[in-house]
């Protein structure tokens, strides 16, 4: 299997804000811009496997402005990483402003996608060609995100594992909650 650039998969989806993606608060809801943002996972991810791809893990979603009805909506995708059956795709979002041309970064995110044939079963994808520092840089972030993110899950499931609720009410304290039931439980 040749090596694919990272050049050779990247994709940009460029959609318009309508009135119908709008929340109540007159935004463009969240869950338009990560179905959106799925897509162009999606797209980014078969292109380089040459093979239908599924979504497993998105890392990092948090908008950090408002998008606004009547914007035009980019989602630039690139793949950082590829390991024997995975892929992971970041993704810049930003906005622009159709009447004054303003661009506004709106978020980024890491999809990790896995290749499968027609039958679901995982398949191996090419290998990832790095040719500047940029993308051998996103490579090996791609790397310790992973890490983080299971050290992080085996460290929730053991403070869940141990939780003793007489020694975590302390906890509580500070925080907007009510206990309602008895605490010698």
């Amino acid at each position: 299997m040749t090596a694919r650039n990272v050049a050779f998969s990247r994709t940009r989806l460029t959609e318009l804000m309508v009135p119908s993606f709008a929340n109540f608060g007159g935004k463009v809801h969240g869950g338009v811009i990560l179905s959106l943002m799925d897509k162009v996972a999606y797209a980014c991810a078969s292109k380089h496997a040459g093979a239908y791809c599924v979504t497993v893990t998105v890392d990092g979603v948090e908008f950090l402005q408002p998008v606004e009805v009547g914007d035009l909506l980019h989602l630039d995708a690139t793949v950082h990483y590829v390991g024997n059956t995975s892929l992971v795709v970041g993704i810049k979002v930003t906005t622009e402003n159709i009447k004054t041309n303003e661009v506004k970064h709106t978020n980024n995110s890491f999809f990790t996608m896995v290749a499968k044939d027609d039958s679901g079963t995982p398949v191996s994808v090419p290998e990832l060609e790095l040719s500047t520092h940029h993308e051998m840089r996103n490579f090996v972030t791609a790397i310790r995100r992973s890490k983080i993110r299971k050290e992080a899950q085996v460290k929730l499931q053991r403070d869940y594992d141990a939780f003793i609720p007489k020694e975590d009410f302390a906890l509580l304290n500070e925080h907007r909650c009510a206990v309602t039931f008895e605490k010698n439980e």
